[in-house]
C-alpha cells in the first residue's frame, strides 16, 4: 500500500512537471506565433507600449460612470521607463490610438519616449490627435496608416454655464475669495470680460508650448503648424504636410525597425500589471459608457471649474 501510495505521488509529480513544461512551451509558442503580444518569448529585442483611448493622470479606481477605461499616462510612462532599463531592449515602438487628453500626463509620456535609449518609432493606428500627437514627436519618427487620422494640434478649454439655471432655481452665488481671478470661471455666474481674457490666455500659453514641441521634436516650420488649424488629416494627407514621416502596416513599421537596429525584430509587448479583480473592474466601466455616454458624461468632471485638455 505504501510502495503504491509513493507510486502514485510520484506519478502525479512527474504528470505536473510535464504540464508545467508543457504551459510554458505553449506559452511561448504563442508569444512567437503571435509575435508578442501574448505568451512569452524566449528572446526579444523590442519593446512595444501602447497609448489607448483618453490620455489622463491615474487617480485610483474610476466610478463605471466616469468614462472607458483605458492606459493611464502613468501606466504608460513606467512602461517606457521599464523597456528603458531592461537589457535586452534596443528600440521601442510606441503605438497611438487616442483622441488626446490632459496636458500634463500627455507630457509626461512624451519626455519618457524622448527619454528612451535607443531607436524609438511611433505609430498611429486608427487615431493619433492632439496629445497623442505630442507624444509622438517625442518619438524619432511617425508612421500611420492610410485611413489613420492624424493631427488636431490645438488646446480646447472649457467651463459649463450654469448661471440661467441657477437664476431660474432661484440659487444665488457667493464665495470668498483672495486674489482678483481666485474664481475666474465658476458656472454659477456669468463670466466677466477680463475672466475671458485671462482664461483664453491660458489656452493661448498651452497652444504656443503644444506649437514649440512639435517644432522641436518634428523638425517642422512653427508656422506650418499653424496652418493646419487644429484639423485632423488622413494619413496621406499627413504624409503630404510633413505631420508623419511614412504610411505602412505594422509588418513595414518593423522591417524599418530591423533596419535601425540591424537585426530581426523580437517584439515584446510591456503592458501595465494588474489582477483579475481589476481588470474585470475595468470591462465593466467600458460597458457602462457605451451604453450611458450621454448621461454619464454630465458626471464625469473632477470637480474643476475650467477644464484643459488637448483636444
Amino acid at each position: 500500500m505504501d510502495d503504491d501510495a509513493r507510486s502514485t505521488g510520484s506519478d502525479l509529480l512527474a504528470a505536473a512537471a510535464v504540464g508545467a513544461v508543457g504551459a510554458v512551451a505553449g506559452k511561448r509558442l504563442v508569444g512567437r506565433l503571435t509575435r508578442g503580444r501574448f505568451g512569452d518569448t524566449e528572446e526579444y529585442n523590442v519593446a512595444k507600449v501602447s497609448v489607448s483611448g483618453p490620455i489622463k493622470r491615474d487617480t485610483g479606481r474610476p466610478s463605471p460612470l466616469s468614462g472607458p477605461g483605458g492606459t493611464t499616462a502613468d501606466e504608460v510612462v513606467e512602461q517606457v521607463e521599464a523597456a528603458d532599463d531592461d537589457e535586452d531592449v534596443e528600440a521601442l515602438l510606441v503605438e497611438l490610438n487616442t483622441p488626446g487628453g490632459e496636458v500634463v500626463p500627455s507630457d509626461d509620456i512624451r519626455r519618457a519616449v524622448a527619454d528612451f535609449d535607443g531607436p524609438t518609432v511611433a505609430y498611429a493606428i486608427d487615431l493619433c490627435a492632439s496629445g497623442g500627437y505630442w507624444i509622438a514627436s517625442g518619438c524619432d519618427e511617425l508612421w500611420a496608416r492610410q485611413g489613420s487620422l492624424v493631427g488636431s494640434i490645438g488646446v480646447v478649454g472649457s467651463r459649463p454655464n450654469a448661471a440661467g439655471l441657477a437664476d431660474k432655481l432661484g440659487i444665488s452665488y457667493e464665495q470668498f475669495t483672495a486674489g482678483e481671478y481666485k474664481d475666474a470661471g465658476v458656472p454659477l455666474r456669468e463670466i466677466e470680460e477680463d475672466e475671458r481674457e485671462y482664461l483664453q490666455s491660458l489656452i493661448d500659453g498651452y497652444y504656443e508650448q503644444f506649437v514649440e514641441t512639435v517644432s522641436e521634436g518634428r523638425e517642422m516650420d512653427p508656422e506650418a503648424i499653424r496652418e493646419t488649424e487644429a484639423r485632423v488629416y488622413l494619413g496621406p494627407d499627413a504624409l503630404d504636410i510633413g505631420l508623419v514621416d511614412e504610411l505602412g502596416v505594422e509588418d513595414d513599421v518593423e522591417a524599418r525597425i530591423a533596419e535601425s537596429i540591424g537585426e530581426d525584430v523580437e517584439l515584446k509587448e510591456f503592458t501595465p500589471e494588474r489582477g483579475l479583480v481589476e481588470r474585470l473592474g475595468i470591462g465593466a466601466e467600458r460597458v457602462a459608457f457605451a451604453a450611458g455616454n450621454g448621461v454619464a458624461s454630465v458626471f464625469a468632471g473632477d470637480g474643476r471649474d475650467v477644464e484643459v485638455e488637448f483636444r
